[in-house]
């Protein structure tokens, strides 16, 4: 019996209150929406994605811990380094569904092919794969 643990890393994004359309994910990214809670309203408390065999999470702000968006914060303190088969593509499907893209896709001499975008939401990401 082996004695090593598994960790996985399960990000919570912070999104504004009244968020209803989070189509992004599925549209932009290829994430598979698992599940939703909504508030009263109809808009999204929070939503569960699958993206390859990982999962995150959309959570609207909360005062509880102090957390905000970036679009509330006017910053972000993390950028989000998602690793796919085709960076191009991705980067070309996360535009068309309403990301800006920040750096377009390059190949770097330490053998990473990789592009910056900026989500609907205000959070960064790294599409990049290893070539």
């Amino acid at each position: 019996m082996s004695s090593e643990k598994k960790f996985a890393f399960a990000p919570q994004l912070y999104i504004p209150h009244g968020v209803e359309d989070v189509s992004f994910y599925v549209d932009g990214l290829g994430a598979r929406e698992l599940r939703r809670f909504s508030n009263d309203d109809g808009t999204v408390h929070v939503a569960e994605f699958l993206l390859g065999d990982q999962i995150f999470h959309l959570h609207e702000t909360s005062e509880r811990i102090n957390c905000l968006s970036p679009a509330e914060a006017k910053s972000s303190t993390v950028m989000i380094g998602l690793f796919v088969d085709d960076v191009d593509a991705v980067m070309q499907s996360a535009e068309k569904a309403g990301a800006k893209i920040i750096n377009p896709a390059q190949d770097y001499d330490y053998g990473y092919r990789q592009g910056e975008l900026v989500d609907p939401f205000g959070h960064l990401w790294l599409i990049e794969k290893s070539i």
